[in-house]
């Protein structure tokens, strides 16, 4: 069976969004659009909160939001309790954060990295482990209530 992969983006993650999709097919990964669906300027909590809900519930094991800077999607996802997003602008943070916080959503900026870039981080979230051992430990602690 395929994994499917929940994507979302705003208007500034559009074009990015739907090149990643094709990547994401390409690869033999299943995709779970959950838009926008086109470069009109939307809200994207409106489409970050789907993608982080369904992974908080357990419907997809990874995700990945895309807007601008990659802030605001993440910060929104990042709200729900069982989602570890990591916002990555390169590789490197995308191999981190797997394999060291058990990230389940990508975040990327649109407007900060190259489509090029774009993929190589896609590819090395999806294909890095966690870590696991001290790492797990502490990926424990950060969904802890606090009040």
């Amino acid at each position: 069976m395929k994994e499917i992969i929940p994507i979302a983006s705003d208007h500034a993650g559009f074009e990015l969004k739907e090149l990643v999709i094709a990547h994401l097919r390409d690869k033999g990964f299943e995709v779970r659009d959950f838009g926008t669906n086109g470069p009109d300027s939307v809200d994207y909590p409106d489409y970050a909160h789907p993608v982080g809900s369904a992974i908080n519930k357990g419907e997809y094991q990874r995700g990945i939001v895309i807007c601008g800077s990659g802030n605001g999607v993440q910060m929104t996802v990042n709200k729900y309790l069982h989602v570890r997003c990591a916002l990555c602008w390169t590789p490197e943070l995308a191999q981190l954060g797997r394999a060291h916080n058990d990230a389940n959503i990508l975040s990327m900026p649109a407007r900060f990295i190259s489509t090029e870039t774009a993929m190589q981080i896609v590819d090395m979230f999806l294909n890095t482990p966690f870590e696991g051992g001290r790492h797990a430990r502490r990926v424990e602690k950060i969904s802890q209530l606090l009040s």
